[in-house]
């Protein structure tokens, strides 16, 4: 079920948002908030949240930065490996970003494109 929420998002990005003006109040957008939520969540808190979150994408409220919050238990971390043996932080690119939150929930942050 979370598969097709996914791709329905998707195929919102890909050819509805195209038509329409930027006007999300909220950094990441409501989509890639959406996109978040179910990739990283289960399927009642996904939609719990990106509910309240597109519910509150309107003038009445402020807007800002609003990064999901997901659940996820961390118990090892990879490291990539060179040819020599040492750990190489830069053989491995980071796309997402896990700040700690409270225990076992984190923000997930994009990472800077080069």
């Amino acid at each position: 079920m979370k598969e097709f929420f996914i791709a329905a998002i998707g195929f919102y990005r890909k050819f509805i948002s195209p038509a329409f003006p930027r006007c999300c109040r909220y950094y990441p957008s409501c989509s890639q908030y959406a996109l978040y939520e179910f990739k990283f969540n289960g399927l009642f808190r996904a939609l719990c949240a990106t509910a309240a979150r597109i519910l509150r994408c309107n003038p009445l409220f402020k807007g800002g930065i609003d990064h999901p919050i997901i659940t996820r238990n961390f118990k090892f971390c990879v490291f990539s490996k060179t040819y020599e043996g040492r750990f190489n932080a830069r053989a491995q690119e980071f796309k997402l970003w896990f700040i700690p939150y409270k225990k076992n929930r984190y923000y997930i942050i994009l990472a800077g494109e080069k």
